[in-house]
């Protein structure tokens, strides 16, 4: 016969039921601890090629969450942030003194000036173009990279670039790292949305916010932007009774422990089961988020909601701010699509500079600017990085002669920043008198990766995922944080 617990001893080298009972709870409560010390990152050593334990900041963050406001297309430089008089001058000659001019489509034409007069803007007295009317009141509050660099004059390469930090497809995007660096602030919502261009895709389409190698669960989660539901397959559709739906759950649970059984350490599935308890968390939170009903017509006013050009931009830039105050750490809103033809839908100005950026701009002007007066009067500002970008910029000669277009460019464009950390009415680098080189201060997409990480409170060199025999990181084996343009 077993002894019971309640006769058993340490003498008899078991132990008591008191003791029993106290050993359960106690290991319990240390199992419970041991779950939540490694979902928010305190625990694990995250250079452990076997730890996939968030690494948390290594800094002091100056932001909590982010925003990437994201033109594809090929932004020109020369007609927008980067005011260059000597072209104007030289406008209709032929560019010499720079060697072989680098382009794309390999014809360079005649320098061609700025298609918009440039006016000081703010206190700071930067210079914007009147493309951007509305951006241009808050340059006050904005930080301007002028020398940007890529390695690609390819649009879907240098896509992959500025979100990535490589011009290959397959690796962690920006807002991936993020959320395996910080992880989220909510359980109610995804820890990285991404807001497309109602009108489509980028280049390169959903590898622009993939995961790569890091776990599945970091993955951008894509709003349908072109559609009044949001979430595809977010809720029970109409038809299908509360006993078919279980009954269609407990066979996926059977389907999945078998998969778990015959696939140990997959994160695939992990990914999965945590996605169907976020969809079911977010049944609830996701029509709060995107509803907009109970915004004021000052607030729609402000994003450009109140006409009908400018509404569905504005849509997208006014949920981007709803999304980060209820605890969204990165949003990246497209502005521009990957449609190719004449007219396009991007900023690619092939054809002729001033009619296709004059119907981008209108898109990311009012709405743009109306984002970051928006952040700043509610406080949302001093906490919250904005920052816009293109993938390159554009020739400042003419693609072919007798042409109004500008060709891709790389070798020097312009971004800007706004918010938390960040030097105010502040410009960096220079560039040479025509916008093709950078003069002085040449800012790479690594440094500016490893500046916006810097903000987040991460040391952009300690951010690394072990695959394939190497710690990866976003900067790859470069990068240095831009001092000069933190307050």
């Amino acid at each position: 016969m077993i002894p019971s617990l309640a006769t058993t001893g340490s003498a008899m080298g078991g132990f008591s039921r008191r003791e029993f009972l106290h050993d359960a709870s106690t290991g319990l409560g240390g199992i419970a601890l041991a779950w939540l010390l490694a979902r928010d990152g305190r625990c694990g050593d995250p250079t452990s090629g076997e730890s996939n334990v968030k690494p948390g900041p290594h800094l002091v963050p100056k932001a909590k969450r982010a925003i990437h406001i994201f033109s594809p297309g090929g932004v020109s430089q020369v007609d927008t942030f980067d005011y260059k008089p000597e072209l104007e001058k030289l406008d209709g000659q032929e560019l010499t003194g720079k060697g072989i001019l680098d382009t794309f489509f390999g014809r360079p034409g005649n320098l061609l000036k700025a298609q918009w007069d440039f006016k000081q803007r703010g206190q700071s007295g930067l210079w914007v173009s009147e493309l951007f009317p509305h951006l241009a009141t808050c340059v006050d509050d904005m930080a301007f990279l002028y020398t940007v660099v890529a390695k690609s004059s390819s649009h879907t390469p240098a896509c992959f670039q500025m979100n990535t930090g490589f011009t290959q497809n397959g690796y962690p995007c920006l807002g991936s790292w993020l959320s395996y660096g910080l992880g989220n602030e909510t359980d109610d919502l995804p820890t990285f949305v991404v807001l497309p261009d109602p009108r489509g895709m980028p280049n390169g389409g959903t590898n622009n916010w993939s995961n790569g190698f890091l776990p599945a669960e970091h993955q951008g989660t894509a709003f349908r932007t072109d559609s009044a539901e949001p979430i595809a397959n977010l809720n029970t559709p109409a038809g299908v009774s509360a006993t078919q739906r279980r009954s269609s759950l407990e066979l996926l649970t059977k389907l999945n422990r078998q998969f778990a059984d015959e696939n140990p350490g997959d994160s695939a599935l992990a990914a999965r089961v945590r996605s169907y308890e976020l969809a079911a968390r977010m049944q609830a939170s996701i029509p709060d988020a995107v509803r907009l009903d109970d915004e004021s017509d000052e607030t729609k006013r402000l994003y450009g909601i109140d006409e009908p050009v400018t509404a569905a931009a504005g849509r997208n830039f006014l949920m981007a701010r709803r999304l980060i105050e209820r605890g969204v750490r990165f949003v990246q809103v497209y502005s521009g699509a990957s449609l190719g033809g004449n007219p396009r839908i991007n900023w690619d100005a092939h054809e002729d500079v001033k009619t296709n950026h004059d119907a981008q701009a209108v898109l990311l002007d009012r709405p743009g600017a109306g984002l970051l007066k928006d952040l700043k009067q509610r406080g949302l500002l001093d906490d919250t990085l904005v920052f816009w970008s293109s993938e390159f910029g554009r020739t400042p000669f003419t693609e072919g002669v007798g042409t109004r277009g500008r060709d891709h460019h790389n070798l020097c464009f312009t971004t800007w920043m706004a918010g938390a950390g960040l030097k105010k009415g502040f410009g960096y680098g220079t560039s040479d008198e025509v916008g093709y080189m950078p003069a002085e201060n040449p800012v790479t997409v690594y440094d500016f990766h490893a500046t916006i990480l810097h903000l987040l409170g991460i040391d952009h060199t300690q951010l690394t995922y072990y695959h394939n025999g190497i710690q990866r990181r976003l900067t790859d084996v470069h990068g240095h944080v831009i001092h000069d343009v933190l307050a």
